[in-house]
């Protein structure tokens, strides 16, 4: 068994609201991945009943449309929590701006993905790679909302369904717009098999509590790391 040799200290990184976002939007993805597939192929089984008395597929669309509602509007929030929320939450730390962040994207492909060095990443919260690839999660996410309200839109009276209305026409029809939702589907899975891989692997390796600091907050940095951490806050600061 390996012990700590390295003195460590607790850093607060996930705030609550970021974490209530992470668990709520999993929760969704999974409700969402499962009533998309069986609404886009839906098996040819009634149970020997009459559909009268079988409503099971107007449940799997209930259960979709409620959590793509849920979803939406989790997003927004998360959106608005990226300007609220501390330096590892907002929206500077995931778009590469500066010099500094695209360095640290060249290191971590060489760690993570080429694995040419074992050098550690220095980032308390996301590295900069992780962060980019999260920034261009959510762009997916606002696509998925688009396309997704715009099918519904022709089958819903409601009025906030209607505001994207001109979506199905603007993308070319409901076919292409139903084949782009339903990509973007598998994208979510093949996202959620390597990020969960991604946050068992550095669990292992860094003992940060990666895991553990979504449900808490809370992770353990090498005191070495913090004070590089800060250095280079001033250096390349993230506010």
């Amino acid at each position: 068994m390996r012990s700590r040799t390295i003195p460590m200290r607790e850093v607060y990184v996930w705030e609550l609201p970021v974490r209530v976002y992470h668990w709520v939007n999993m929760l969704c993805v999974i409700a969402l991945c499962i009533t998309g597939f069986v609404i886009g192929n839906p098996p040819a089984f009634m149970n020997g009943t009459e559909a009268y008395f079988n409503y099971w597929f107007g449940t799997v669309r209930f259960v979709h449309f409620v959590a793509a509602f849920l979803f939406f509007f989790n997003f927004i929030f998360r959106t608005y929590w990226g300007f609220a929320g501390n330096e590892f939450a907002r929206w500077t730390n995931f778009i590469p701006l500066k010099r500094c962040q695209w360095k640290e994207i060249l290191d971590v492909i060489k760690v993570d993905i080429l694995q040419l060095t074992h050098k550690k990443i220095d980032s308390i919260g996301h590295n900069a790679l992780a962060s980019l690839i999260y920034f261009l999660t959510f762009l997916i996410f606002l696509l998925q909302c688009l396309t997704g309200f715009g099918m519904y839109s022709a089958m819903s009276h409601s009025s906030f369904p209607k505001l994207f209305a001109w979506i199905v026409p603007m993308m070319g029809g409901d076919i292409s717009v139903r084949f782009l939702h339903h990509m973007l589907m598998w994208g979510f899975i093949i996202f959620a098999i390597v990020h969960v891989y991604l946050v068992f692997y550095h669990d292992y390796i860094e003992r940060r509590g990666v895991t553990s600091s979504m449900i808490g907050g809370w992770k353990f940095i090498e005191e070495d790391v913090i004070e590089r951490h800060d250095a280079k806050t001033e250096e390349c600061p993230k506010n």
